[in-house]
């Protein structure tokens, strides 16, 4: 289809000059709408505007522009079809070949907290129909919602004599209808949720494909990787991967809990993950150091893991990895000193199993990407707040006569930001700022505290315990003390409660309460 009549309605005037100039070169009739007519104006373009086409001015501020039978003919008529050209011919309307139109911002406007009479203002309604008018009449109008897409239409059109082919056109259809399909659900959510509150009665989102995986958790499931559509939440889609092996379906999982947990601590810190599980973390004063302390908590398992930075990847960290028989599946971190991922590459046992991802989710402080955790069970959604720790040390209560000393408050603490990326029932030994045993994912809370003791072996001496749920039995804490912990930390609000404390006073155990539950089920 050769572009000769192009009409352009945008928002978004990005990019919109140099659209301009090259549909100008092709010797394309430009019909526009009030403010984008005067954009092109100013930057040297022909047009005509809408009102002169119709023979009707805009009205209503602008609400009425382009929904008229000399723009929606000329979009809809198909060439093919002897009726539909003697119907334009009638009416004298001429066809439109492209068309070019991005909506009012209401997506913005919304996620600013704009007032409701405001976000109503920004639903568009003569762009969608145009975007949807065009998209389905692909065959003979090209249709460009994206800005970042006029080079490839200008290209075409420059290879091809002003023409843009089928497979373009059919391609730039698809994206059209995804984007009125993501503003009408967007418009829908923000409906809902004036309406109905936190969770809307109706609720949809929009995915983007970022990739095809090689398979899921397993050779024989088949998988994919997406992101929301809406561009505006943290992604790990955003990151830069080095290394020439693609990241795994496992390897994500793996990546986005290390990620998280290591966001939740105190830069500079390290956090090894093993399995969806850290089996290592540390807060030092270097990053360094951190890792060094990290590997400690369970040297066995860190072998094959994820390791995640909260602080730039540096080569000195780097010069470590590639000494004695240390490897990583993937390495992630914020941000990356000169050289440092070169040093990896360059050494023969990780040149090519190298992957580091930088970027994705760069703030240090702890704040969910998500409005909600997502889970899908039996035929729906379990949707829920991201479990983002609200309580800190001013708001806990110790519970024992003896209150912990400077140095187990900063274990307790630091043991209680690890536990929720623990799969429950869970319990963590910290000991320095580092994890000195993990115990998770076990049905018996006592069994978890075992678990943990046993991976900590010594270094449970003078260690502070974390729970991330109530101990129902006073069994949990008494296995705790007579493997050497002497600090611990867990909600309460069980029956047994005095129990419990009871025994950990018998101990000369330091009990801190919470009041807030980490279950990760």
């Amino acid at each position: 289809m050769t572009i000769r009549r192009a009409l352009i309605a945008v928002a978004d005037k990005s990019g919109l000059a140099e659209l301009a100039a090259g549909l100008a070169r092709h010797k394309v009739e430009l019909i526009s709408t009030g403010g984008t007519a005067a954009a092109l104006r100013q930057a040297g373009a022909a047009v005509r505007e809408v009102a002169e086409v119709t023979g009707v001015p805009e009205m209503l501020g602008g609400r009425v522009k382009t929904l008229h039978p000399r723009i929606h003919g000329g979009i809809l008529a198909r060439r093919e079809v002897a009726e539909d050209l003697a119907a334009l011919r009638a009416e004298g309307i001429a066809p439109i070949d492209l068309v070019v139109v991005n909506l009012y911002p209401f997506e913005e406007t919304a996620a600013r907290g704009a007032s409701f009479a405001e976000c109503i203002e920004q639903i568009d309604i003569g762009g969608p129909a145009l975007i949807r008018a065009a998209a389905k009449n692909h065959r003979h109008v090209c249709v460009v919602v994206d800005p970042r897409r006029y080079g490839e239409v200008l290209e075409e059109m420059a290879r091809n004599g002003g023409a843009i082919g089928d497979a373009l056109r059919r391609s730039l259809a698809a994206e059209a209808f995804r984007r009125t399909a993501a503003y009408d659900l967007a418009i829908s959510n923000w409906f809902g949720r004036e309406m109905d509150g936190e969770f809307p009665e109706a609720w949809s989102e929009q995915w983007r494909k970022v990739l095809d995986l090689r398979y899921g958790e397993n050779p024989h499931q088949k998988a994919a990787w997406y992101r929301r559509d809406d561009g505006g939440a943290v992604s790990l889609a955003d990151a830069c991967l080095s290394g020439d092996k693609p990241l795994s379906y496992n390897n994500l999982l793996d990546v986005a809990a290390a990620c998280e947990c290591a966001l939740a601590l105190a830069p500079p810190a390290a956090v090894i993950v093993k399995h969806c599980l850290p089996c290592g973390a540390a807060e030092r004063a270097g990053i360094l150091e951190a890792f060094e302390a990290a590997l400690e908590g369970d040297r066995l398992s860190s072998f094959g893991g994820v390791l995640a930075l909260n602080s730039p990847f540096t080569v000195a960290l780097a010069r470590r990895l590639c000494q004695g028989d240390l490897f990583f599946e993937v390495i992630w971190a914020p941000a990356s000193e000169a050289g440092a991922i070169e040093i990896l590459r360059r050494d023969a046992r990780w040149g090519k199993n190298c992957r580091v991802v930088i970027g994705g989710a760069a703030q240090h402080e702890h704040k969910s990407p998500r409005r909600w955790e997502i889970r899908s069970v039996l035929g729906g959604l379990l949707l829920q707040d991201p479990d983002v720790p609200h309580a800190a040390r001013a708001d806990f209560k110790v519970a024992s006569r003896r209150a912990p000393s400077e140095s187990e408050w900063r274990d307790l603490l630091f043991a209680w930001r690890v536990i929720p990326f623990a799969r429950s029932n869970a319990i963590a030994l910290a000991k320095g700022c580092a994890l000195a045993g993990i115990g998770a994912g076990q049905p018996s809370r006592v069994d978890a505290v075992q678990i943990a003791c046993r991976k900590a072996g010594e270094r449970a001496r003078g260690a502070a315990l974390a729970s991330d749920a109530f101990f129902p039995f006073p069994d949990g804490v008494e296995e705790a003390a007579k493997a050497g912990v002497t600090a611990v930390i867990h909600p309460g609000g069980s029956l047994r409660d005095a129990e419990v404390l009871a025994a950990a006073e018998r101990a000369g155990l330091a009990v801190v309460l919470t009041g807030e539950r980490h279950f990760k089920h």
